[in-house]
């Protein structure tokens, strides 16, 4: 697993990349929780496109950037470019009721640049 910060005007792209399971490096996982609470941004998209499989590892991960970021009250956090892998997972943990999962990136950034407080679960 890896996690890559891309920055996009007042957005943080998280790229992450390979399988995020149990077994993995938790400690790398709660580093760069740590990274993305410690530059203190308030709007961050996840780039699911090289994710194979996620699993408790990978949704402690999630929950503790969501949680971190939305205790900002102009915090948003969204999801974007999930497979149906993934997706499963996160509607089997309800988490795609909690979190805005987005079809693709442009339209994760479009939501979080124009302001807007969707449904969780939206498009897909």
């Amino acid at each position: 697993m890896l996690v890559e910060f891309e920055q996009h005007g007042d957005i943080c792209i998280l790229r992450l990349h390979g399988r995020f399971a149990t077994g993995q490096d938790s400690a790398y996982l709660r580093a760069k929780t740590e990274e993305i609470k410690s530059a203190g941004y308030s709007k961050v998209l996840a780039d699911f496109s090289q994710v194979s499989y996620i699993d408790s590892t990978g949704i402690g991960f999630l929950i503790g950037i969501y949680t971190s970021i939305l205790k900002n009250a102009t915090g948003r956090f969204v999801l974007a470019n999930l497979n149906r892998r993934v997706r499963d997972v996160l509607e089997l943990t309800r988490l795609a009721n909690v979190i805005p999962i987005y079809p693709s990136e442009d339209t994760a950034l479009e939501a979080l640049e124009a302001g807007e407080k969707s449904s969780a679960g939206q498009a897909s």
